[in-house]
C-alpha cells in the first residue's frame, strides 16, 4: 500500500513525487515508457544528443523559483546556464527584431524600431501586466479547495475572464505597423496556439516568464529526473519505468489503485490518493465507466491543441562561426504569423521555431545539433492517430520522409552556412508524440489554449473522483515551470505543508 501512486515521470509527476516524498511519503511513480522525465528527456543517435521538449526556461536564474524549487526537491543539483540576450530572434521576410530582457530592454528596443506606435506599444504591455496578475489567480484558484477556488475566482472573475476571452489578435487590433502586430503575436508556439485563438491571459503568462532571462539545464534536460527520481527513492519510493496504467481503480466513488502492465504481466498497484498527469482526457479513459458523467461531458468539450513536427539535426563543426547561437530564432514565411502548416506533404511550412542546444548548453555531450519545429493540422496523420488508429506502415513512412525533405531544404534556405554540415537528420510527427507522451491527437501541449480551457472547472487539481488530483500542462498551462508548480499543488491537496516547498 503506497501513500500515493503518480501515473507518468514528466515534470509535473517527479515534482509532486518529490514533493511527498521529501514530507515522508512512500509514492510510486509508474511511466510507459522506457525512460523518465517525459518532455524534459533526451535522447542519443550516434555521437549526437537530442532534448525532446525543453528549449528554455524561465525562473532558472539565481533565485528563480523554478531553480529554488528544484534544489528544494532534488537529491542533486540542477544548474542552469544563460541563453543570450537578445534570447528569441523574429525573422519575417526582410525584417529581424531581437527580444530581450528584461522587458524595459524589450519595450525600449521596440520604442526606437516602431516610434510611430510609441503610444501602442505602451498599451500592450500594460495590457500584459495586468493579464500576468489575472493568470497567477487562476494558476492559484486550480491548486485550492473547490469552495476557496471558486471563491477566489468569483473575486477576481472579471479580470480573469477579460483576458481570458481576449484575443491575442484582437489585443493587436489596435496596432497599425504590420511588422509591430507580426513580433509581438510571433511566439505563440511557446504554448501551441495562434494569435487568432490564443487568450491573452496566457500569453502574458508565458512571454512575460523570461522577465529575468532565459536559461537551460546544463548537461541537458536529462537532468532535471537524475536529479528527482532519487529523491523518491531515498524516503522508500519508486518509480517504475515501461509500465503501462490499464486502469484506474474506483470504489463507491473514490480511488484505490490502478492496474497495470509490464512486459506481458498484469498486476495492482494500492493507494488511497492518485495523482493523474497524463493529461484530462487520458485520465478519463484510465476512469472507463467510473468517471463522472458531468465531469467527463465538460471534459470531452475541450479539444486538442496544434500538433508540431520537429525535426532533429546531427551537425559538426563550429555552429557559432556558422551564425548559430544559444538564442531561438522564429521564421515566419509572411506577416501573417496567424498561418499553421495544414499540409504538410504538399507546401513548405508557413513558421519554423529553429533551436541550437548545443550552442546553449556548456556541457553538451556529443557533436553539436539543431531543432526545427512546425506547428500543423493533423489531417495528414489522421490514419494514425485517435483510437483505434492504424499502426504506422509504409505509406506512413513515405510520408515522413517527403515531409522531412521539405523541412531539410526549407532549413538550408534560412541556414545556407550550416546546411552543409548536416550530417543526421530524424523526424518526429504527432505520430510520435502520441505513442510516448500520449497527448490527445499527438498535440504539443494537450489540450488547446482557449478560453473555454482556462475557465473550465473540469481542469482544478482536485477532481470529482475522492482521492484523486491532476498534474500535467493541462492544468498548469504550456511549459516545464507551470507544469512544475501544478505537481507541488498536487502534492499539496495530499500533504497541505507541501505548500512551504513552494517558497
Amino acid at each position: 500500500m503506497w501513500d500515493a501512486i503518480v501515473i507518468g515521470s514528466g515534470i509535473s509527476g517527479l515534482t509532486a513525487a518529490a514533493a511527498l516524498s521529501r514530507r515522508g511519503r512512500r509514492v510510486l511513480v509508474l511511466e510507459q515508457h522506457v525512460v523518465a522525465g517525459g518532455l524534459t528527456q533526451t535522447f542519443r543517435r550516434g555521437d549526437w544528443t537530442f532534448a525532446t521538449g525543453v528549449h528554455y526556461l524561465s525562473g532558472a536564474g539565481p533565485g528563480g523559483h523554478l531553480a529554488k524549487l528544484l534544489s528544494t526537491l532534488g537529491a542533486r543539483p540542477v544548474e542552469f546556464a544563460p541563453s543570450a540576450n537578445p534570447y528569441d530572434l523574429i525573422r519575417l521576410p526582410g525584417f529581424e527584431f531581437g527580444i530581450e530582457h528584461p522587458e524595459s530592454a524589450y519595450r525600449a528596443a521596440l520604442h526606437a524600431r516602431f516610434p510611430a506606435e510609441r503610444a501602442a506599444i505602451d498599451a500592450w504591455f500594460d495590457e500584459m501586466a495586468a493579464a500576468r496578475r489575472a493568470a497567477m489567480t487562476l494558476l492559484v484558484s486550480r491548486g485550492l479547495p473547490a469552495w476557496a477556488g471558486h471563491g477566489l475566482r468569483w473575486v477576481r472573475g472579471r479580470a480573469i475572464g477579460r483576458h481570458a476571452e481576449r484575443t491575442v489578435a484582437e489585443a493587436l487590433a489596435g496596432v497599425r505597423d504590420p511588422m509591430l502586430r507580426a513580433v509581438l503575436g510571433a511566439r505563440g508556439g511557446d504554448y501551441g496556439c495562434r494569435p487568432s485563438t490564443a487568450p491573452v491571459l496566457e500569453h502574458a503568462l508565458v512571454t512575460g516568464s523570461y522577465d529575468e532571462g532565459a536559461w537551460y539545464p546544463i548537461g541537458g534536460p536529462t537532468r532535471i529526473a537524475e536529479a528527482l527520481v532519487p529523491a523518491v527513492e531515498a524516503a522508500g519510493g519508486e518509480v517504475r519505468l515501461g509500465t503501462e496504467v490499464r486502469s484506474i481503480r474506483v470504489a463507491e466513488g473514490r480511488v484505490e489503485g490502478v492496474e497495470w502492465r509490464r512486459d506481458g504481466e498484469i498486476g495492482i498497484e494500492r493507494a488511497s490518493h492518485l495523482i493523474s498527469t497524463i493529461g484530462l482526457h487520458g485520465t478519463l479513459a484510465a476512469l472507463g465507466a467510473a468517471a463522472p458523467a458531468d465531469w467527463t461531458r465538460e471534459a470531452l468539450a475541450l479539444r486538442p491543441g496544434l500538433a508540431s513536427i520537429a525535426l532533429y539535426l546531427g551537425l559538426e563543426g563550429d555552429l557559432a562561426a556558422a551564425g548559430a547561437s544559444s538564442a531561438n530564432v522564429w521564421i515566419h514565411e509572411d506577416v501573417d504569423v496567424d498561418r499553421v502548416w495544414r499540409a504538410p506533404a504538399d507546401e513548405d511550412a508557413p513558421a519554423l521555431f529553429v533551436s541550437f542546444p548545443s550552442c546553449k548548453d556548456p556541457a553538451h555531450a556529443g557533436l553539436p545539433t539543431a531543432e526545427v519545429l512546425a506547428f500543423c493540422e493533423t489531417d495528414a496523420f489522421a490514419s494514425w492517430l485517435g483510437a483505434g488508429a492504424a499502426e504506422p506502415d509504409d505509406s506512413y513512412r513515405a510520408l515522413k520522409d517527403w515531409i522531412e525533405a521539405r523541412l531539410l531544404a526549407q532549413f538550408a534556405r534560412h541556414f545556407p552556412a550550416l546546411a552543409p554540415r548536416v550530417r543526421l537528420h530524424e523526424l518526429s510527427t504527432p505520430v510520435t508524440q502520441a505513442r510516448y507522451i500520449r497527448t490527445p491527437q499527438g498535440s504539443t501541449y494537450g489540450l488547446e489554449m482557449s478560453a473555454a480551457r482556462l475557465r473550465s472547472p473540469a481542469l482544478d487539481v482536485r477532481t470529482p473522483v475522492g482521492g484523486l488530483l491532476l498534474a500535467g500542462q493541462d492544468i498548469g498551462g504550456a511549459g516545464v515551470h507551470p507544469s512544475a508548480i501544478s505537481g507541488v499543488l498536487a502534492a499539496a491537496a495530499i500533504d497541505r505543508s507541501a505548500f512551504e516547498l513552494m517558497r
